[in-house]
């Protein structure tokens, strides 16, 4: 359930990964935005922070210069002497109470703040719990200029610390105002308390509440002006950076734009160039290497298709003396009876140079077909079946020479598929007459079979098989695995060149698999229906009675514990192989318990190639093959 979940949820993801992983610029850009933005955000902490510590020194210097003047004056006020009448009798201690002269005190004290600050007075221990909340105005011993709530204003914290100390105390808080007064929110402050004596010498607590508003707007203000300057700047870098990003990338985009074009045979293409840094030396070299690569590809051209003429040529002019060569060599062949031993010996090795040398010569015109391109597809519906038939009648006289027996497997039901019969049956014709030469007498086994939208014909022997390596080459021309050995078989050395062509000329698939000594299964795949892409073979490759499959079939019934191992009938023909193709395997070929040995790397799918390694118990053994 997790892998599914993660699955659907990558899924959307998908076209984006896809673009961040090709455009370079792109990442380019996202990494410079991403770089200026941590640079824009750590410049812009660092700097509210030293404006917002500035702000608030600097307040709370003036907070405590003005609240030590406070204080001195509200204490020279209760200690000023007695005064029966004068311009200060409203503030002596005459006919007063204290509440009275409290009262008078907080407002004089605020009057000279205009809204800068405002005072506070409460008895002592008033309110040491918790503030009363609003309504707190009446509570006895708590006076306020400016309708401020004093005991909600003022933190139960401070009021303790000044009760039970004495000296100066300060602490942020936030004024808060009476239910009666104007709704008003409240705003940030900077509270500063101290214990001072009434007129009656009793203790009483003054406060002084500066508000904070104009510093908070300031610093607002700050903030949102170095937001407003980071986005542009990281806006602005990463539209230069993109800018900058694209001098680079567009010349590299069209050099890859070219040789795509290059690589799908439009040679002329070539990069605009301006300029003299190092991105027009760059599209220099890339025109000089193209033009240089145009040149050559010209010459090669060229003279491929002097070779295909001379070939082509060649072939059709040898056309009318190999005719008159092989009338007159016929006429001494039918007449060698009457010739001496030495003489009519001639005539019969003359006769079949003559035939091999006219099987060379229609090998050659044919390669020059594909060489041009000339070679047309006839498709029509056949019967691979009727196809392989015909190919085993014709090959049962070198069968019985060679004392080999050619079966067939999956013949019962039909095998249709929409090809051309003539090039199907001397792709057959070579693979089966290569097996017979080369399977040492030991049994030929032509397997047919039909899945999905391909059909494939495999032929197996068990001969000498192909070396490492062997597999990529012996689709090629004239390729022998011995070039000093001489061809005695009869073959051109263009038979399974001509066949690969064909299967190609298909749309299908001609792929080799061997080991030494172990034999050799070639198999033709092709497309049910002509035009179809092939996606696959009914056939594997590698067939079940191979050694590598045989060993890992034992490893398989040793791990289980079967200390009989052929119980399931795995111990010739491979795991669910008839009886036809267990009979078909020679005594002895069986390496029983042998380490699977991994396929040749160069052997690509759909190249026609793969080749088992020879194990280290037969290195010793040199199996040599003559051409295919």
């Amino acid at each position: 359930m997790l892998r599914l979940f993660v699955h659907l949820a990558r899924r959307p993801l998908l076209p984006a990964v896809r673009i961040w992983r090709r455009n370079i610029q792109l990442r380019v850009v996202a990494a410079t935005l991403l770089m200026s933005l941590g640079v824009v955000l750590a410049l812009g902490f660092v700097v509210i922070a030293q404006v917002s510590m500035g702000l608030l020194d600097a307040k709370e210097q003036a907070a405590q210069s003005q609240a030590a003047g406070g204080f001195a004056v509200a204490q020279e006020k209760a200690n000023t002497p007695f005064a029966a009448d004068g311009p200060d009798a409203n503030d002596n201690k005459v006919g007063r109470d204290a509440s009275t002269w409290m009262n008078s005190l907080v407002k004089q004290l605020a009057s000279g703040g205009q809204t800068a600050f405002e005072v506070a007075a409460l008895g002592a221990g008033t309110g040491e719990e918790s503030g009363p909340g609003p309504g707190a105005q009446g509570v006895k011993g708590a006076r306020a200029s400016g309708n401020v709530d004093p005991t909600a204003s003022v933190p139960a914290s401070l009021r303790r610390a000044v009760n039970h100390a004495t000296g100066t105390f300060k602490t942020f808080s936030q004024i808060r105002y009476t239910a009666g007064a104007e709704e008003k929110a409240p705003e940030p402050a900077l509270v500063i308390g101290k214990r001072l004596t009434d007129i009656n010498g009793a203790p009483y607590d003054l406060y002084y509440l500066f508000p904070l508003s104009q510093e908070e707007e300031s610093l607002n203000l700050i903030k949102v002006t170095i937001a407003t300057a980071g986005v542009f700047v990281v806006v602005l870098l990463g539209a230069i950076a993109w800018l900058v990003v694209r001098q680079v990338v567009s010349p590299v985009r069209m050099a890859a734009g070219i040789a795509e074009r290059l690589s799908a045979g439009r040679l002329q293409e070539r990069m605009k160039v301006t300029g003299e840094d190092d991105i027009a030396r760059l599209g220099e070299a890339f025109n000089k290497m193209a033009q240089n690569l145009h040149t050559k590809i010209q010459q090669l051209e060229d003279l491929s298709r002097m070779q295909r003429r001379f070939v082509s040529d060649v072939s059709h002019e040898l056309r009318t003396p190999l005719t008159t060569v092989r009338m007159a060599a016929d006429v001494i062949h039918d007449a060698r009876v009457d010739f001496d031993p030495v003489t009519a010996r001639s005539a019969e090795l003359l006769a079949g140079q003559l035939d091999r040398f006219e099987s060379l010569l229609a090998d050659l015109l044919e390669i020059s077909r594909f060489d041009a391109g000339a070679a047309a597809l006839e498709a029509e519906p056949i019967d691979l079946r009727e196809v392989v038939r015909r190919v085993i009648d014709g090959a049962e006289p070198l069968a019985e020479h060679k004392g080999s027996r050619i079966r067939v497997l999956g013949d019962t039901q039909p095998v249709i598929a929409e090809a051309d019969s003539r090039r199907v049956e001397r792709v057959l014709r070579n693979l089966v007459v290569n097996a017979v030469e080369h399977g040492e007498g030991r049994d030929v086994v032509v397997r047919l079979a039909s899945a999905g939208g391909a059909v494939a014909v495999a032929v197996r022997d068990y001969g000498v098989g192909l070396k490492p390596g062997e597999a990529t080459r012996v689709f090629n021309r004239f390729w022998r695995a011995d070039p000093a050995r001489a061809r005695t078989t009869g073959g051109t050395g263009l038979g399974l060149s001509i066949a690969v062509e064909d299967a190609r000329l298909h749309g299908g698939w001609l792929q080799a698999w061997g080991e030494p000594g172990g034999g050799s299964q070639f198999r033709l795949t092709l497309p049910r229906t002509a035009d179809e892409p092939l996606r696959g073979s009914p056939i594997p490759l590698e067939p079940e009675d191979s050694r590598s499959n045989r060993a890992r079939a034992v490893a398989e019934a040793a791990g289980r514990g079967d200390a009989r191992g052929n119980g399931d009938g795995r111990g010739q023909g491979g795991p669910g192989a008839s009886t036809a193709e267990r009979s078909a395997i020679p005594p002895g070929s069986a390496v029983a318990g042998a380490v699977p040995v991994p396929a040749d790397p160069t052997a690509l799918p759909g190249n026609g190639a793969r080749v088992v390694a020879r194990p280290a118990d037969q290195a010793t053994q040199e199996d040599g093959t003559g051409g295919r």
